[in-house]
């Protein structure tokens, strides 16, 4: 854990943090499992604190630099405000067409590039969808979304997924691998929250550990 985290979060508030991100993750992964039949198996959470404008170097650090990736972006609005990053390794997305072709009928099947960005965008929006809505019904809050979008590139192209912050800022990164049990594909999925929501995070855990004590 970063010094940054210690300044920010107790380690009540800490602790807490990570339970109802384990409670979110797995939420998100039964709704998968209950739409697609396809369940996903989770790493624990690992939360930090970062720079907003060092995102993209920890981003080409996670994701192989070699390798093109697809990124799952979705925007999320309200108290607690952000962005989900569903991120598949080149080649993942190949296998996940296979495996989701597998088990539909030939008219549902269209060209490679298509299939490709329905399917990433129809995932990317269950599992952000999922976890960032059973975060805000645990942290008593909601939000609206913007449309999931499917960015194809390399490392060099993170960039742009943080032009819509100040980058001086400390973001919240919560972040865990997952990996689909069906088939030999790994991938990440990231919720970051920008400074503007840790004022309202800390105070929702408090609220939230209170009901418990």
């Amino acid at each position: 854990m970063s010094s940054e985290m210690q300044v920010v979060f107790s380690d009540d508030e800490k602790d807490i943090l990570q339970e109802v991100m384990n409670i979110a993750f797995g939420n998100a992964t039964a709704d998968l499992a209950g739409i697609i039949d396809i369940y996903v198996v989770l790493s624990i959470p690992n939360i930090q604190v970062i720079n907003i404008g060092s995102l993209p170097d920890y981003l080409r650090e996670t994701i192989d630099a070699s390798s093109n990736t697809n990124i799952v972006d979705q925007k999320f609005w309200g108290e607690f405000s952000g962005s989900g990053f569903l991120v598949f390794p080149s080649g993942a997305s190949n296998e996940l067409i296979t495996f989701l072709e597998e088990h539909s009928s030939e008219e549902h099947r269209k060209q490679k590039e298509i299939v490709e960005s329905e399917v990433l965008t129809e995932i990317g929006n269950i599992l952000i969808g999922a976890c960032v809505g059973k975060m805000s019904e645990l942290l008593n809050t909601f939000v609206t979304y913007s449309p999931p979008r499917v960015i194809k590139g390399g490392s060099s192209e993170y960039t742009f997924l943080v032009d819509h912050f100040d980058p001086s800022q400390p973001a919240i990164v919560m972040k865990t691998i997952f990996k689909f049990k069906e088939k030999d594909i790994n991938g990440f999925l990231m919720i970051l929250t920008n400074q503007d929501s840790i004022g309202w995070l800390r105070k929702s855990l408090q609220e939230f550990m209170g009901e418990y004590e």
